[in-house]
């Protein structure tokens, strides 16, 4: 029997919220379309698992030494001891299949509910900024065109199984330590489902249902921030036989830029400048996702002052009329190498304005015992 613990990583103690995130995890992991198709019989166990671990009566016979996936098994319901003749009903499914003479649970439908579908879109930081549609290629099954989901040669429906006549089970005697007990399986020509499909379709053999690859618009929101997980309603997986679409989600990954680092919704940029810009005071013109933009160098700037222009940053997620702040970071330009003329007139600068100065020690911040954060960190590797 499977170990559906193991399947998922978790002990046999887990919470139902550790199993549920330790099947999220596994899930993403395996999935056919990011693992690869190579991994599709690894992605339906883990949902086996989870199947049976997130049901409190098939964790419950699961634990008692049964796998209600078993077919053998015969789709019983877990129970406990403590109770009257219901409870016993149950410990007669465990053997019969269906309580005392059940039926099974009569046939399954061919049309089932597909599965969701995991895939990632790459965006610039502009789109982040203003928000837009993006496209991805989703790689799932669709729809089979030839037969339109019935898995039949046009003009043909399925047929009645003559081996289980449209039970969708079989049933046989079986000896155990309590006797002679009717047991109750799927029917195997049938699957089941108490129809059979004498003329399959083709394209889909079938199943209803054809491998494709769609390529699928997303509405990037403005304001959506890196590693989002956006949810496309019935834009994944086609179930069997025509049955509706799972979800699609789409994973957000923003590309880093290369003038502007963001900072939740403000934008920073550093603007190298001559000393005699920070000095006497310049304007300088920069590009920004606005267009070109007037920034006024302050006369005495210091390396570590910033020049903030309002409302040009990252549109508010949350409020589509506001938007973040554009911060500029003055990097003052020293030069390191000059001409006599230009030693000349810095010496004459130091004669006249640093005559009087003296070294003082001091401290270049307040000392908080807090570490430095990244745009601390990379002011002071830029100075």
């Amino acid at each position: 029997m499977t170990d559906y613990y193991e399947v998922l990583g978790v002990d046999r103690s887990a919470s139902d919220d550790e199993i549920k995130k330790a099947y999220r995890k596994m899930s993403r992991k395996y999935h056919p379309d990011i693992a690869g198709p190579e991994f599709e019989d690894k992605f339906k166990e883990v949902n086996n698992a989870y199947d049976v671990l997130s049901d409190p009566k098939k964790r419950q016979m699961y634990d008692a030494g049964v796998d209600p996936n078993d077919p053998n098994a015969g789709g019983m319901h877990g129970g406990g001891f403590g109770g009257g003749f219901g409870d016993m009903g149950d410990i007669f499914s465990m053997f019969t299949g269906g309580g005392f003479g059940g039926t099974g649970g009569g046939p399954t439908p061919r049309t089932q509910p597909g599965r969701d579908a995991l895939v990632s879109a790459t965006i610039d930081l502009k789109t982040a900024v203003f928000g837009d549609t993006t496209h991805v290629k989703v790689n799932t099954f669709g729809l089979c065109q030839e037969c339109g989901g019935t898995g039949c040669q046009n003009g043909t429906q399925p047929t009645q199984c003559p081996d289980c006549h449209g039970q969708g089970y079989a049933q046989r005697v079986v000896r155990t330590m309590l006797g002679q007990m009717m047991t109750t399986a799927p029917c195997e020509r049938c699957e089941g489902h108490g129809t059979v499909i004498e003329k399959p379709c083709p394209s889909c053999l079938g199943h209803g249902r054809v491998r494709v690859t769609r390529n699928v618009g997303v509405a990037v929101p403005a304001g959506v921030a890196n590693n989002t997980r956006l949810r496309l309603a019935n834009q994944g997986e086609v179930g069997e036989n025509g049955g509706v679409a799972g979800d699609l989600y789409v994973d957000i990954r923003i590309k880093p830029d290369d003038m502007f680092t963001r900072d939740d919704d403000d934008l920073h940029c550093w603007i190298k400048v001559p000393m005699s810009w920070a000095v006497l005071g310049h304007e300088v013109e920069i590009d920004t996702f606005d267009g070109r933009q007037t920034l006024d160098i302050p006369a005495g700037s210091q390396p570590d002052d910033t020049v903030t222009l309002k409302n040009l940053g990252v549109t508010h997620l949350d409020d589509k009329n506001e938007r973040g702040d554009l911060v500029a970071h003055v990097v003052v330009e020293i030069p390191k190498k000059l001409s006599d003329d230009e030693r000349e007139l810095i010496e004459r600068f130091g004669e006249m304005h640093d005559t009087d100065a003296q070294h003082v020690a001091v401290k270049s911040r307040p000392s908080s015992g807090a570490k430095k954060g990244f745009f601390s960190k990379l002011k002071d590797a830029l100075r």
